[in-house]
């Protein structure tokens, strides 16, 4: 028996144990035992698996008597539809000691490594899911079966990690280095993709999959005959296919630059150092090697950064800061969509999708409302060829949708949101003829981006039930909704939109009904700063690289090609007019719209981006240029300043609802833990402001 190292355990631990019993595996074909291992947590069968000290050390005891019994093998499950979702974080961030840091990767892998090395047949019957460190429980066995229903991956790069268990070093040896790359940077970075069972077949994870009603006795037959000798599982050697290793760091290079572009990150450079080294290391080699990289990025804070980011998402989910009480919402039995365009018909479809009520649209023609419908069945078709609506619930979903020109149409609908042009007159317009044909219990919301909600209610008999409900593009894919409640907006009409966004899956803040909300206000006023630099006279790809080593989704001028020079234009006029001169209308962006330039890069034959020769003619740079160290600071600070003023004018609640809103509004890098713990971090919150947002110790080292 190896000794682990002794190691403290956090406090928040929710222990997993390890249950040993002996399995007669004579009815299952072979006249043998087993001693089958069961993680179980015990506490919560909502919760999964984890793994922190106290739970590692009850799988060492449990291997211990495992391997002291007569049985013939060693098995390793989980408690009923959940296998093991990996380590147990939650003490992560206060460790403040380099040692206790190393001390618990290397007890990690100190368990585990017994799997493979006890002397015996080892078994892994995954029964649901298996993430990290219980995926990696799988590696370090010899055989693997898995659940149908179950899903497994190794998203650690995706929090600012390494599979540090043995992952990175076991899984390239297993199914090859270019798979292996894909498992552990690509599908990581790509919001945590996790592998469904058929993959994880095919590509040579696991060895056999069964159905979940008789899992555990199918798995039992497999291990039976692989112990008879019935059944024979070969391994391909991968170590000697130069190409592959090759092929796998070009692979992994690219996924990270995609991701993060220049910026430089710890994590998924370690994994594919690791990834290389598998090729020749050994067990005691790649493991330290684990160890090593592991302490480091637990010892960094783009890790704590990661891990705020990561339970600021979870507990989004599940709590709404200033919701009213929920028995307060009113049910919605129909539904409208003002306006059939691009925008209102993603709406539509996400509310048939969600709600599954009826929902009529409207527009200024029949045309527009007849392409309109034939868009949202169109998109009902496609998730029907890729098996994720069946037939007859597609047909159902068509058959709630109705539209017409005429806004009489709406007059039993209780939620209505429009869609249309963003001018505010228009908008005042269309809700005072609403309000002469809905109830006046009807909530009507407006989609907008930029303009006053309560100037949209002005003149209303019930001003109480308007409402923003900003949305962002691409209404299904991104999860962030913001809720704007004006000073006259009811708590009856707050707590029925929070109830209908809850069932759309979306991630809500409640924000004050202020000049384009938060993600807007903020984007816009750092998208000022570049663009403010460039008609300075600062050269465009000095400017446009300037938040490079952030590492965010895209740059300032490749997202002004994705909202359009109009709409940047037609927001960046709207806050001028609010909030005054920081918010200064770009003439560069003036030009582009006078011109009809729609994107200010293209890309060649091969794919490489350049500056779009109509959008280079409009540049008429100054004679100031800066440095692109002088952009990202101005740029900071100005993001500083302007969450400064929105939590001092109450517009939102917390500095951690901005953090979450650039987070899933903008795509703001998890390993910066969103934008204020960065800003804090960098010393440029105290600079500009006279304070932190955050307390130390929030998204970095204590």
């Amino acid at each position: 028996m190896s000794t682990p190292v002794s190691t403290p355990q956090a406090p928040e631990e929710v222990v997993t144990n390890a249950i040993v019993r002996e399995v007669d595996l004579t009815p299952f074909g072979y006249n043998g035992k087993m001693a089958l291992i069961t993680l179980e947590n015990g506490y919560d069968h909502n919760r999964p698996n984890t793994l922190g000290v106290q739970g590692l050390q009850s799988l060492n005891v449990a291997i211990d008597t495992a391997i002291a019994t007569n049985a013939d093998a060693i098995g390793v499950t989980g408690k009923p539809f959940i296998f093991a979702a990996g380590a147990d974080l939650s003490g992560v961030a206060g460790v403040a000691d380099r040692k206790l840091a190393h001390a618990f990767t290397k007890l990690g892998h100190d368990v585990f490594r017994r799997l493979g090395e006890c002397g015996k047949p080892t078994f892994a019957f995954i029964n649901g899911l298996a993430l990290g460190g219980g995926l990696e429980i799988g590696l370090h066995c010899q055989y693997r079966t898995l659940a149908t229903t179950a899903m497994v991956g190794l998203p650690e790069v995706f929090l600012g990690l390494v599979p540090g268990w043995g992952g990175a070093t076991l899984l390239p040896k297993l199914i090859g280095p270019e798979l292996a790359t894909r498992v552990i940077i690509v599908n990581a970075l790509n919001n945590n993709t996790m592998l469904k069972s058929p993959e994880a077949l095919e590509i040579g994870v696991v060895d056999a999959v069964f159905e979940p009603t008789d899992f555990l006795e199918q798995s039992m037959t497999f291990a039976s005959h692989i112990l008879s000798g019935a059944k024979k599982i070969t391994r391909a050697d991968h170590t000697k296919v130069d190409a592959s290793w090759e092929n796998a760091a070009k692979i992994g290079a690219a996924a990270v630059a995609k991701k993060f572009g220049r910026a430089d990150i710890a994590s998924p450079k370690a994994a594919l150092q690791l990834i290389a080294d598998a090729r020749t290391a050994t067990h005691d080699s790649g493991f330290t090697a684990e160890d090593e990289a592991l302490t480091e990025l637990v010892m960094n804070d783009p890790l704590r950064a990661s891990l705020y980011a990561f339970n600021l998402i979870q507990k989004g989910k599940k709590k709404i800061e200033g919701a009213p009480k929920p028995a307060l919402g009113r049910k919605v039995t129909r539904a409208g969509v003002v306006g059939a365009g691009l925008m209102a018909s993603q709406l539509a479809l996400l509310i048939i999708r969600n709600l599954k009520v009826p929902v009529a649209i409207t527009d200024l023609d029949q045309e527009r409302v007849d392409q309109g419908i034939a868009w949202i069945n169109n998109e009902i078709d496609t998730l029907v060829s890729k098996k994720r609506v069946r037939p007859d619930e597609a047909a159902r979903l068509k058959s709630l949708l109705s539209g017409s020109v005429d806004k009489a149409i709406f007059a039993k609908c209780d939620f209505i949101i429009e869609a249309v042009f963003e001018e505010l007159s228009i908008k005042q317009k269309l809700f005072k003829e609403l309000e002469a044909i809905v109830t006046p219990e009807c909530i009507l919301a407006t989609n907008t981006s930029s303009l006053s909600v309560t100037k949209m209610s002005e003149g209303l008999a019930n001003p109480e039930r308007v409402i923003g409900f900003h949305f962002f593009n691409p209404v299904a894919i991104m999860p962030l909704l913001e809720i704007a409640r004006t000073e006259k907006t009811d708590d009856a009409t707050t707590a029925t939109a929070v109830s209908v966004g809850k069932d759309l899956k979306k991630t809500m803040v409640i924000v004050k009904d202020a000049p384009a909300f938060v993600v807007n206000r903020l984007l816009m006023r750092f998208m000022g700063e570049i663009t403010d630099a460039l008609d300075e006279g600062t050269p465009p790809e000095i400017a446009d690289s300037a938040m490079d080593p952030l590492g965010l989704p895209m740059t300032s001028f490749e997202l002004l090609g994705l909202v359009g020079p109009g709409v940047a234009l037609h927001v960046g006029q709207s806050l001028n007019n609010s909030l005054g001169e920081r918010y200064r209308v770009s003439p560069t962006i003036e030009r582009l719209v006078k011109a009809g330039v729609k994107t200010f890069y293209l890309k060649d034959e091969k794919g490489n981006q350049k500056i779009n020769p109509e959008a280079a003619a409009c540049l008429q740079p100054g004679d100031k240029p800066a440095t692109a160290e002088q952009v990202r600071l101005r740029a900071l600070t100005a993001l500083a300043s302007e969450a400064r003023m929105m939590l001092d004018e109450g517009v939102i609640a917390t500095a951690a609802e901005i953090d979450l809103c650039m987070i899933l509004g903008t795509g703001w890098p998890l390993h910066l833990g969103g934008i204020l713990p960065y800003l804090d971090r960098e010393g440029i919150s105290e600079a500009v402001t006279g304070q932190r947002f955050h307390q130390r110790g929030v998204a970095s080292l204590p």
